[in-house]
C-alpha cells in the first residue's frame, strides 16, 4: 500500500519520494561509523571540509545542466537568504559539531542521537516555519527526546558533552532542513553544490590554520569519496523529498539513518550494543511509527506566485500549458500560479506553508 500525501499525488508517486528519502538516509547513516574511523587520522575541520567538497564534486555533473540557475541569477533575495543560511548552519557549523561529538562518544550512540534532528525539525517547523504538527507528532517528538536522554546517561559525563555537541549539530540541520525545503529557483543538486563548495572551502581553510592538517593523499581521497555519496547524493535526495513531502515528513523517513549507522558501527567498529542502547532504539522506532499517524487536511488559500521547482501536472496546482511535450512526468521550470482556495490532504511542501487555526 502507498502513503496518501495529497489527493493529487498518486500512491506510486508518493512512495517514490518516500523511497528517495530512505535512500538519502541509508547514505548518510553510513557516514557515522566511517567518519569515526577517519577521525583517527583526520582532524574534525579537515574531515568536514573534505566531506562537503566531495558533496560538491558528486553533484557537479547534475548541476551544470542549467548554467543560469547554477550561477544563482534567477534567485530572489528570499531564496538567497535561505541558501546562505543553509550553507552556514548546515554546511559549516553542523558537520563540525557532529564530528567533535563523534570524537568523544561511541559511534552507535552518536548515530542514535542524530534522531534529535527530527525532533528539532518538527518543533522549529511548528513554531517558526508553519509546518503542521499534530497530537501524534508531539508524542513522537517526546519519544525521540527521551531516547536521546537515555543514551546520554548511558555514556556518562562524556555522554552529556557529546549530546550537547550532536544536539547543536541537530539544531543547525533542523534550521537547514526547513530553509532548503523552501528554496526554489535552483535545483536540489545545485543547492547541494553551493553548500559543498562554500562550506567545504571554509572548513578546510580553518583546518589549515587551526589544526594539524593531514596531507595523506589516500585518506584525503577516502574522505572525499565518502562526501560524494554520504553528503552529496544524500543531501540532494533529501531536498527532492523535502520539497514534495515537507521538511518534517521527510525528516521522519530520514530519521532511519541512525539505525543504519548503528548496524555499521557494530559491523565495522566491533561496538557492542548495551541494553540501554537497544531500548533507546526500540523507543525511537515506536516514536517514528507514531509520527507517521499524523494526518492533516483543511481549507486553505494559495496566493499568486511565480517560481521554479520540481512538479507534475497530474495535481491540483500545476495546470499550465507547455509547448510540445515538455510537461510530462516530473520536470522543473519557471511557472506561474494563480490564486485559488481549496481543501485536500496535504503536507507542507513548497505550496503549503501557512498558518493553522
Amino acid at each position: 500500500m502507498g502513503f496518501r500525501i495529497n489527493n493529487h499525488i498518486t500512491d506510486s508517486n508518493s512512495m517514490k519520494f518516500i523511497l528517495i528519502a530512505l535512500g538519502s538516509a541509508i547514505l548518510f547513516g553510513a557516514s557515522t561509523p566511517i567518519g569515526k574511523l577517519l577521525l583517527e587520522s583526520l582532524p574534525p575541520f579537515q574531515l568536514a571540509g573534505l566531506f562537503y567538497l566531495g558533496a560538491a564534486l558528486g553533484v557537479l555533473p547534475f548541476s551544470i545542466k542549467e548554467k543560469d540557475s547554477l550561477m544563482l541569477r534567477n534567485m530572489n533575495r528570499s531564496n538567497q537568504f535561505r541558501l546562505s543560511g543553509a550553507i552556514f548552519l548546515g554546511g559549516v557549523v553542523g558537520p563540525v559539531l557532529l564530528l567533535f561529538g563523534l570524537q568523544i562518544a561511541s559511534s552507535a550512540s552518536v548515530a542514535m542521537w542524530l534522531n534529535l534532528e527530527l525532533a528539532v525539525t518538527a518543533v522549529l517547523g511548528y513554531f517558526v516555519f508553519k509546518d503542521y504538527l499534530g497530537f501524534y507528532g508531539w508524542i513522537g517528538v517526546a519519544g525521540t527526546a527521551i531516547a536521546s536522554a537515555a543514551l546520554s546517561w548511558h555514556e556518562g559525563a562524556i555522554g552529556l558533552y557529546g549530546l550537547l555537541l550532536v544536539g547543536g549539530a541537530s539544531l543547525c540541520w533542523g534550521v537547514d532542513n526547513h530553509l532548503t525545503a523552501l528554496i526554489d529557483g535552483i535545483t536540489p543538486s545545485q543547492s547541494t553544490f553551493w553548500k559543498g563548495v562554500v562550506a567545504g572551502s571554509v572548513n578546510l581553510l580553518i583546518s589549515f590554520f587551526a589544526e594539524s592538517f593531514n596531507n595523506d593523499l589516500l585518506l584525503i581521497t577516502a574522505a572525499t569519496v565518502v562526501g560524494v555519496f554520504s553528503y552529496g547524493f544524500s543531501i540532494s535526495l533529501y531536498i527532492v523529498s523535502a520539497q514534495t513531502l515537507g521538511a518534517t515528513r521527510s525528516q521522519m523517513i530520514f530519521a532511519s539513518a541512525p539505525f543504519f549507522g548503528v548496524i555499521l558501527s557494530v559491523l565495522l567498529l566491533g561496538e557492542i550494543l548495551s541494553i540501554v542502547q537497544i531500548g533507546a532504539a526500540l523507543l525511537l522506532i515506536l516514536s517514528l511509527v507514531i509520527l507517521f499517524r499524523d494526518q492533516h487536511e483543511h481549507y486553505h488559500e494559495h496566493e499568486t506566485t511565480h517560481h521554479n521547482h520540481n512538479h507534475r501536472h497530474d495535481d491540483q496546482h500545476h495546470g499550465h500549458a507547455h509547448s510540445e511535450n515538455a510537461g510530462t512526468g516530473d520536470h522543473s521550470h519557471w511557472h506561474r500560479h494563480s490564486s485559488k482556495s481549496h481543501s485536500h490532504p496535504h503536507w507542507p511542501d513548497v505550496h503549503h506553508r501557512h498558518e493553522h487555526k
